[in-house]
């Protein structure tokens, strides 16, 4: 983690000097909304210059508390200055002047990220293809729901509409209650943090070869990514899906004497471990409760008796046991707690806001090598900077940009990467870097390959059962692999020898391993001083939570996701993955500056890229608004105090049994929208009716509009009542299965799936990342993901100088070997 005083966590003040990364970039803002905000503060946190254009009423932002706190005439809100420290402010109209002054602010930039919303933003000039036509040497970054262009992207819709269509509610809750929404606009935070990824990887191919890009990202997609494991991927590939239905996790969130604590256990030594820590002995003797479907299907009953356990002790406590046997588990925090956890107390891993005076979390990696984040200065007042861009813009001419015809690479071209990564948050880091050009090799072991191969497709005795897991290949197409042995010294030799010739090694194991194999971040960068060495454990390399096991859940649960969703009645719910992506999604932020920094000085360094810090950020928030505000934001299930009506309304639609599940994800964020939304319906009465008329006399009659909207779409089916309102301009999307996700009009547009031949399960669909680049790549998986120890000849030959005979005596030895558990198939 990064302090805002540029020490490292855990304590170092030779960082106070150290360089930032973005140190004389220059990124002008124009866009509207979270989703932008959060872009530009990523950057803004490596050293850029933002500089963002606001109305002269100024950024909605400067109002905005979700917990509806008062916000003085002269004060901005909490979250605003989160996310704008460090930022200049200048304000413009729709005057040809002005618009004119900030084409001129452009075209200083290196980047400039715009999202539709503002009159000026949605100006002709000023839109991304015409700022791209006349910045061709600049970074276009454009944020937007469905992406620029294709059948849906002017199709109205809400984080919680597009979290219906991205099918994230299959993840969590009950068959007996409506689908259930994550809390806290997921897909505005994932959306930003895709987008400074997008912005930061063209900005290397602008700076190497002079030619910018337009960078498109949407929201949809980057919640397709970011909140489901890969459910098209597998329903192709095991011909069901991953989740048909909503189903709780057992064991999952429970009730303790002081909160909540939650576990997660998949593998069946888990299950074995928590029936001897919740004292049920007699469940080990039950082989069908060792797989979480069967444990589902006995949901309440199960549910109950750990229950009762657990709330008969403290958090603490449980957390303690179930850390001694190596289960997964964590308190479950809010706004008011997850500063005061231990761990992140000692880690620093929140600092105080220097404008606003409250708690916010740092930033989420921190650089070593001379290299830092900026320290967190204050967020602007509204046109503070005005009067200084203007005089600039008086005393110069406006610059020429000319690129003649330059093809360039992918921006990672001729980097290579040692991935030594498992399951999700790990390989989606590099998996990123090779889908943009970069050689990245995965090394597992044949003994023990990567554990998310586990999660097969097939069953453990069928040939190469390993090679079935869709959550592997999804995150591994581009890479190649070498399975070696690790335990051995001949092994760790020749990964040693294969880092030397590399330019980047990323780690998500626990932080003992590398260091057990002798490997830890001294010794590499003792040896190459040039080497970037990302090491990204769940909690972090130091600290009281340093080998405590970590899912994606207990991250959520810990981090504070996990608070605001659910049922206002019932119990927190995990997010059920977003902790793993956007845990990735981080650490690459974080390497991105890291290369940039080796780029300018030729130093590596460690890297650290601990899995929560982006939850932490993720889920700021809540911490901001308790702090700033004294208000603990809680869960409200799937309505909203600033979108009313919202919520999930049952079509007529029935199954073959006769049962109703098709649901519809209906969000009214504007007076407009609700205008429309009575129009539709057929309560033109209501228009006029002052009961209605504004936003808090709607949440008064909350439960009367439930009841006719209700009515009304259970006379219809799920398409009909999606079709009628958003055709009419109101937020209106399907409760859909997470595996059609490559079924839709506009995600078919956008080729965000791609088909890739496997040699041994065939051809599948693949997401993408959920950003195009104008400039390419065309296509993002260009080869299949590799099989177990698919290349240890090539790698060992090609890179490394070995023999064919050295090869074979390494196989004959045991060293390497392509089949788990050892062996080989030549």
């Amino acid at each position: 983690m990064q302090e805002s005083d540029n020490t490292s966590a855990g304590g170092g003040s030779d960082r106070v000097a150290a360089a930032w990364p973005l140190d004389g970039c220059t990124v002008l803002d124009l866009s509207t909304g979270l989703a932008g905000a959060y872009c530009t503060k990523l950057l803004a946190d490596g050293g850029a210059r933002v500089v963002c254009v606001e109305p002269p009423g100024g950024d909605p932002l400067r109002r905005w508390s979700e917990s509806g706190a008062a916000i003085g005439a002269d004060e901005d809100g909490a979250l605003f200055q989160f996310l704008s420290t460090s930022k200049h402010s200048i304000v413009a109209s729709t005057d040809l002047d002005d618009v004119a002054f900030v084409r001129w602010v452009a075209d200083t930039a290196d980047i400039v990220v715009w999202s539709s919303g503002s009159p000026l933003a949605d100006h002709p000039d000023l839109l991304p293809s015409a700022l791209h036509a006349i910045l061709p040497s600049a970074v276009v970054v454009a944020l937007s729901p469905f992406g620029l262009d294709g059948p849906w992207n002017d199709r109205p819709s809400t984080d919680f509409t597009l979290q219906a269509l991205a099918g994230s509610h299959v993840n969590r809750g009950l068959a007996d209650r409506p689908p259930l929404i994550c809390g806290g606009r997921p897909g505005d935070w994932a959306a930003g943090t895709f987008a400074a990824i997008g912005a930061l990887a063209s900005l290397r191919r602008a700076i190497t070869h002079g030619v910018g890009d337009l960078v498109d990202v949407a929201v949809l997609d980057s919640l397709l990514l970011g909140q489901n494991l890969f459910p098209v991927t597998f329903n192709e590939m095991a011909g069901r899906p991953f989740r048909a239905k909503r189903m709780g996790a057992v064991p999952n969130i429970h009730p303790t004497q002081d909160g909540f604590v939650c576990f997660y256990v998949t593998t069946g030594q888990q299950w074995l471990d928590f029936c001897v820590l919740i004292e049920r002995i007699d469940w080990q003797e039950d082989e069908q409760l060792g797989r979480m479907e069967n444990r589902a299907v006995r949901h309440d009953e199960l549910m109950t008796i750990i229950d009762k356990w657990t709330s008969g002790r403290t958090t603490t406590d449980i957390v303690e046991l179930a850390e001694m046997l190596r289960i997964p588990a964590a308190e479950v925090g809010n706004g008011a707690s997850v500063p005061t956890l231990a761990h992140f107390r000692e880690r620093s891993f929140f600092t105080t806001n220097p404008g606003g005076g409250f708690v916010q979390p740092g930033v989420a990696y921190t650089l070593g090598g001379g290299a830092a984040c900026r320290p967190f200065e204050p967020s602007p007042k509204l046109g503070q900077h005005t009067d200084e861009y203007r005089a600039a813009s008086a005393d110069s001419a406006r610059g020429t940009r000319r690129v003649e015809g330059i093809e360039a690479p992918l921006p990672f071209a001729g980097m290579r990467v040692v991935d030594l990564t498992a399951y999700w948050a790990g390989p989606i880091i590099g998996h990123m870097l090779s889908l943009f050009g970069a050689e990245v090799i995965h090394v597992e072991s044949a003994k023990r390959p990567d554990g998310i191969r586990m999660a097969s497709a097939k069953p453990l005795t069928e040939p190469q059962w390993w090679e079935w897991s869709a959550f592997f290949q999804s995150t591994n197409t581009n890479k190649l692999d070498l399975a070696i042995d690790l335990d051995n010294d001949r092994g760790r030799s020749l990964l040693l020898e294969l880092i030397a010739s590399s330019d980047v090694v990323i780690d998500n194991y626990s932080p003992r391993v590398l260091e057990n194999w002798g490997m830890g971040q001294d010794e590499l960068l003792e040896r190459d001083p040039k080497l970037i060495v990302l090491r990204a454990p769940a909690y972090g390399l130091t600290g009281p939570w340093r080998e405590r096991v970590a899912y994606a859940p207990t991250i959520e649960a810990v981090s504070g996701l996990a608070w605001v969703t659910g049922f206002p009645d019932g119990r927190p719910e995990p997010a059920m993955g977003i902790a793993d992506s956007m845990g990735g999604a981080h650490a690459l932020v974080g390497l991105l500056l890291a290369l940039e920094h080796r780029r300018r000085t030729g130093r590596g360094m460690l890297l650290e890229c601990p899995m929560v810090g982006g939850s932490l950020n993720i889920a700021a928030e809540q911490v901001v608004e308790y702090s700033a505000y004294g208000q603990l934001l809680e869960r409200e299930g799937n309505s909203s105090r600033w979108r009313v009506p919202q919520g999930m309304y049952l079509s007529s639609d029935v199954d073959a049994a006769g049962a109703r599940d098709q649901w519809v994800a209906v969000s009214v964020e504007t007076d407009e929208q609700w205008t429309a939304l009575c129009r539709a319906i057929g309560e033109v009465s209501w228009v006029d009716d002052p009961s209605f008329a504004t936003l808090e006399g709607r949440r008064t009659e909350r439960l009367r509009i439930d009841e006719h909207i209700e009515a009304w779409c259970g006379a219809r089916s799920q398409a009909d009542v999606v079709r009628l309102l958003s055709d009419a301009g109101v937020p209106a999307e399907p409760a859909l299965p997470a595996h059609r996700h490559n079924e839709l009009d506009q995600v078919v547009w956008r080729k965000l799936f791609e088909k890739v031949e496997h040699p041994v399960t065939g051809a599948h669909d693949f997401i993408g990342f959920p950003f195009r680049f104008a400039n390419g790549p065309v296509v993002h998986h260009r080869r299949h993901a590799p099989l177990l120890g698919e290349h240890n000849a090539q790698v060992l030959a090609d890179i490394l100088g070995l023999s064919e005979v050295e090869i074979l005596a390494l196989q004959a030895d045991g060293v390497i070997g392509n089949q788990a558990g050892g062996g080989h198939l030549w």
